[in-house]
């Protein structure tokens, strides 16, 4: 038996708000599923911890104290990842620019982020988005890649910690002594991290890093309880430092 009866006013109301609301849905369900299982995340992680000990974190993530966002921006070259799915494309030259919007008073009010890679066609992949902080440390940003129509809704905006700067965490340990002591310029390398211990970055203002350093940032990465097993290093071409 056939039920439909073309004169119901609610399905071409239905109809109407389905097309015109279906790209936003495409671009707000996976960014909302993000936000919810990143919450949901921190119960679970509590669970497997009285299973698994080994699976643990030491500790929970730490920010370092301060961030100068002046001397943050610029680009930075991704030194290595955890898997994320963003990047799922990117295959290589993975770089992140941070421009800094301030307002009359020269205060920082946010920062475009420009995010480069190569895809394995050979193609480039970009995406833009907006990151704002989320205290007045500047270790600790809001980044929402969601059309800039969309950036009021309270869904869509991931963590970003600075986790260890220039040869040093929040606890204090030295990773690199020579870029420790180049703080009066720009920041030289960075450890990025979200805090319920998902995602991860190693980054530096050039293609490669002492691997060392990367040694000594894996270190400080799993003692903050980041699964370091996971961590995959980032190729750049000779496009890359172009």
């Amino acid at each position: 038996m056939n039920d439909y009866n073309p004169d119901i006013p609610e399905r071409p109301f239905m109809k109407a708000l389905l097309k015109h609301t279906g790209i936003a849905l495409a671009i707000l369900v996976p960014l909302a599923a993000y936000s919810s299982i990143s919450h949901a995340s921190t119960g679970s992680a509590e669970m497997a911890a009285t299973q698994t000990a080994t699976q643990a974190p030491v500790t929970q993530p730490t920010s370092v104290d301060r961030v100068d966002l002046n001397k943050y921006a610029g680009q930075w070259y991704e030194i290595a990842r955890m898997p994320m799915y963003f990047q799922r494309n990117c295959a290589s030259d993975v770089t992140a620019t941070y421009t800094l919007n301030t307002d009359n008073s020269g205060s920082i009010k946010s920062v475009d982020v420009l995010n480069q890679c190569k895809k394995t066609d050979g193609s480039n992949m970009t995406a833009k988005g907006l990151a704002k902080p989320a205290n007045d440390t500047g270790s600790e940003l809001k980044v929402s890649f969601l059309p800039s129509w969309l950036r009021w809704l309270p869904v869509g905006k991931a963590d970003y910690w600075v986790l260890a700067l220039d040869g040093k965490t929040a606890d204090g340990m030295v990773i690199d002594q020579e870029q420790q002591g180049q703080q009066q310029g720009e920041y030289q390398s960075a450890l990025v991290g979200t805090p319920d211990n998902k995602y991860l970055w190693i980054l530096s203002r050039t293609p490669t890093l002492p691997e060392e350093t990367i040694s000594q940032y894996k270190a400080a990465a799993q003692q903050q309880g980041y699964d370091i097993s996971q961590l995959k290093m980032t190729t750049h071409t000779s496009q890359s430092a172009q």
